[in-house]
């Protein structure tokens, strides 16, 4: 789960130098660039085990928690929807027929 740890540090670097200047809007914007790609990086050519795709939506809820100073759940996925957020089932499944489709 080394992707994890780099995602974390990325999101921690971005949240530290501009998470009390900038808005939530371009923090989500900069995390879904910089971070997701990291954490997503070449999932999309292998199988993913149900844990693992916990603990991919236990990370991005845990920033959005940090984002939003909440630890109430339905907020957090309230949030996710109002900002247009995919989650990584979606993002894996895209990328995932984006990789298929480049071998055919």
């Amino acid at each position: 789960m080394h992707f994890l740890i780099c995602c974390t540090t990325n999101f921690s670097s971005i949240f530290g130098k501009i998470g009390h200047i900038a808005s939530e809007e371009v923090i989500i914007q900069l995390v879904s660039t910089k971070c997701i790609p990291i954490l997503l990086y070449g999932l999309e050519v292998l199988p993913i085990r149900q844990s693992q795709l916990r603990s991919l939506y236990f990370m991005i809820n845990r920033l959005f928690m940090k984002l939003f100073k909440t630890n109430d759940i339905r907020l957090v996925h309230l949030c996710q929807d109002l900002f247009r957020f995919h989650l990584p089932s979606k993002l894996l499944q895209q990328r995932s027929k984006k990789f298929m489709d480049k071998l055919k």
